[in-house]
């Protein structure tokens, strides 16, 4: 008898493993194929609507092999939790116009309990990159993926190439956790931020490599409560907040952390930008610290006349900047200007600490000295600040 209970007990765990925690939906049951050349774009849609139907936590699969898909939406709310886990490439259509004439390529729109796994997704942005330097009519690009009110999201191991604009972007979502992705796009690729968060809240970016052609990180009107670390960032523009001051009605941007990262080779460090011109906006609440500058054109920067090209308003800004913290932030600065606080003529920065910084000017020739620059900022600094505080 205790032998059978035993055997009983050991079957029974046995097929208790071998239940599945969710129900999978292989895209290529419903006709997709990783060939690199056929359309699947219906095949994982259908996949999408059979998993997001399911009353069970669900699995949308796509195995290993190259699947093109044209611009996709996949749409929530689903009725239970649901997985996208990706072990091939998703492929962007050759012809840069059938996703370049969409804002977006692949988009999950009001989805909640999201969690997107691995693979990779490849936009061949090459040719449409080539398009905008020409000059010529050009469509206005995509976004590779986008997350757009959605709510806890998890979005891990995922690797985003050659997107035409940006590569991933958050907005009007809340609690996203995106981890260990990785970014690349060539240094000139124009506007391929790697990943830009706007109206959104409680969003942590952690265990990232980002290379790419803009901002490693963009922070828009209407983000806080956000973590930004653990990232390698570079070739790029540096971690932003802004673009502000982008229209006078503008949300604000708040408790942010930036730490525990390297910027590489990068134009900017920790930027916050401005336009010069009248917004109720503001960008208040934020921390960065614990970082290193390798080689990095202006490693801390405030710039409140930010105008990117020759169109520039030549007003002032009326974004407020206040209680920014710089801490612990060493390393080397291709500028001699290591430290440039530019702030608004008629809304001073207030509330700005330097702490235990040391950045040191990258000139061979002639070893300069680093230098910090402050326009209409208010502030103080603690510990030994190289270089010398202007606060």
């Amino acid at each position: 008898m205790a032998n059978f209970k035993t055997i009983f007990f050991f079957s029974t765990s046995i097929l208790l493993l071998l239940i599945p925690s969710c129900l999978a939906y292989n895209v290529v049951s419903f006709g997709a194929r990783g060939d690199g050349r056929t359309d699947s774009t219906a095949p994982f849609l259908r996949a999408w609507m059979s998993a997001c139907s399911s009353a069970g936590p669900a699995n949308v699969y796509v195995p290993r092999g190259a699947y093109v898909i044209r611009p996709v939406t996949f749409t929530g709310p689903c009725r239970s939790r649901i997985e996208f886990r990706i072990d091939g490439t998703i492929v962007a259509p050759t012809d840069y116009n059938v996703i370049g004439g969409s804002s977006f390529w692949i988009l999950f729109y009001k989805v909640s309990r999201l969690s997107v796994y691995g693979g990779t997704i490849d936009a061949k942005g090459h040719s449409f990159w080539s398009c905008r330097r020409s000059g010529h009519s050009c469509p206005p690009g995509a976004r590779s993926i986008t997350f757009l009110w959605c709510n806890n999201v998890l979005l891990s191991g995922l690797k985003s190439l050659n997107s035409q604009i940006m590569n991933m972007a958050i907005d009007y979502s809340s609690h996203v956790r995106v981890e260990k992705v990785r970014i690349r796009a060539p240094s000139g690729s124009p506007n391929t931020d790697g990943i830009h968060v706007e109206n959104s809240r409680d969003v942590t970016i952690t265990d990232s490599i980002i290379q790419t052609g803009d901002d490693c990180i963009s922070l828009g009107p209407g983000s806080m409560n956000m973590l930004i670390q653990k990232i390698g960032c570079g070739p790029g523009h540096g971690i932003s907040i802004g673009s502000l001051a982008n229209g006078y009605n503008e949300a604000g941007v708040q408790n942010i952390t930036v730490a525990n990262s390297v910027f590489t080779k990068t134009q900017n460090g920790v930027r916050i930008k401005s336009w010069a011109r009248p917004s109720d906006g503001y960008a208040k609440n934020l921390m960065f610290r614990n970082l290193v500058m390798r080689n990095v054109g202006y490693p801390i920067l405030i710039d409140q006349n930010y105008c990117p090209d020759n169109s520039c308003p030549h007003e002032s800004s009326g974004v407020k900047v206040s209680q920014v913290t710089y801490k612990n932030i060493k390393g080397t600065s291709s500028t001699q200007q290591a430290i440039k606080l530019d702030c608004s003529k008629t809304n001073p920065c207030s509330g700005i600490t330097l702490q235990d910084i040391k950045l040191t000017f990258v000139d061979y020739r002639l070893k300069r000295p680093a230098l910090t620059y402050c326009r209409n900022a208010q502030g103080t600094h603690r510990g030994t600040v190289i270089p010398r505080s202007c606060l």
